[in-house]
């Protein structure tokens, strides 16, 4: 991360301390460099900042239902439809109804799955392992594998295309804050591994510079009987992420990072209380994030900051234009009507920006940058 020197300056009428206590009769707006963990200035508005009734072009934010993205017939993971990407990372989601006939690995970059619904198996290089809802799968680049599916699965893909994933740095938390990478679970090779080393013949599908190839085997490759080392699929589950949190001042999505790769980080929002102290901001600063694009997966629960969204859809906010909270969740958090949040999201905070695919725009609410507008 670039060191960066601080000057910070104080004009005219502000808040002590940021997002907390705002003059009266104020919105705060954040403006930061490199997604949240640069320098910053916060100005204090007379209106909110995202009270605009009209806005065109290519910058609008945008939303999107995954819901109405698949075709029913994704079988193998490279014809999941292609949503986001840029050079560094690629977004997809993922309709799997029933188990994969063919092995698959991906050359270009790490994968990680996280599952949105279902449950199942995963049989790979380095053993077997159980997924189900909520998990997510970190497999890195060159794994073989593939999923066997209890119930039809809806996954969301995200590709780490010129890096691999990593944990963040914990800084002043300490290394077991967030979750405790003890927690993290690795590949068995098991009973059920062992019992799937047939000599049936099966083929491998490979991906590289996103061109398909396939090898055909006599018999499963899947065939170790052990492995040692540092490099191996992992999983772990949002329920086991303990979200740091201040019950005197709003952290910002930066603190909710799970894993990061070059050029963009992977953020999980769970449920968490809301802060308490009565001069704190207790709903997502409005901030314009100049320097990453900002997408969000919601998973389930009820959005706090966000109006009719529902699980299943994405959010885009493209860097360059102020964002934050729907009028109702700012009256909500200034009226203390809620004590806790409820919902489960993935952000993709991406430094290069997103580009939007097809099956996207087919899918996308298109009045989605008037949601600001105060309906009350």
């Amino acid at each position: 991360m670039k060191e960066w020197i601080y000057f910070p300056k104080v004009e005219g009428e502000t808040s002590r301390q940021a997002h907390a206590d705002f003059p009266e009769g104020t919105y705060e707006r954040e403006m930061g460099k490199e997604g949240f963990f640069g320098p910053a200035t916060h100005f204090y508005h007379k209106h909110a900042p995202t009270g605009w009734v009209e806005f065109d072009g290519p910058l609008k934010p945008r939303a999107f239902d995954t819901n109405k993205m698949h075709s029913g017939s994704e079988s193998m993971p490279w014809e999941a439809p292609l949503m986001l990407s840029n050079a560094q990372c690629r977004i997809q989601t993922w309709a799997l109804n029933e188990s994969m006939t063919a092995l698959y690995r991906n050359s270009d970059g790490d994968q990680l799955l996280f599952i949105h619904q279902g449950e199942g198996a995963l049989f790979c290089d380095f053993g077997h392992m159980r997924f189900s809802e909520g998990d997510y799968l970190v497999l890195p680049r060159g794994t073989m594998w593939r999923l066997d599916v209890d119930e039809p699965a809806r996954i969301l893909m995200v590709e780490a295309t010129s890096s691999h994933f990593q944990l963040p740095q914990k800084g002043l938390v300490g290394n077991h804050a967030i979750f405790d990478p003890a927690m993290l679970e690795t590949p068995k090779i098991d009973a059920e591994f062992k019992h799937q080393q047939t000599e049936k013949s099966w083929n491998l599908n490979v991906k590289v510079r996103q061109q398909m190839s396939r090898i055909q085997y006599p018999f499963n490759p899947l065939d170790a009987v052990g492995w040692k080392g540092d490099l191996c699929p992992v999983k772990i589950n949002w329920r086991d992420i303990r979200p740091l949190m201040s019950h005197r001042f709003h952290l910002p999505p930066s603190a909710h990072t799970t894993f990061v790769a070059q050029g963009f980080v992977v953020c999980t929002f769970v449920p968490r209380p809301i802060e308490s102290d009565p001069g704190a901001l207790k709903v997502p600063f409005y901030h314009n994030n100049d320097d990453y694009d900002e997408f969000i997966f919601y998973h389930k629960g009820e959005f706090f900051s966000r109006d009719n969204i529902h699980p299943g859809m994405t959010t885009l906010h493209p860097a360059g234009f102020t964002h934050g909270p729907h009028p109702k969740a700012f009256a909500a958090g200034k009226a203390y009507a809620k004590k806790e949040t409820d919902e489960v999201a993935v952000m993709v905070d991406a430094r290069q920006p997103l580009d939007v695919h097809g099956v996207a725009e087919q899918a996308e609410w298109k009045e989605y940058q008037f949601s600001w507008k105060d309906k009350a």
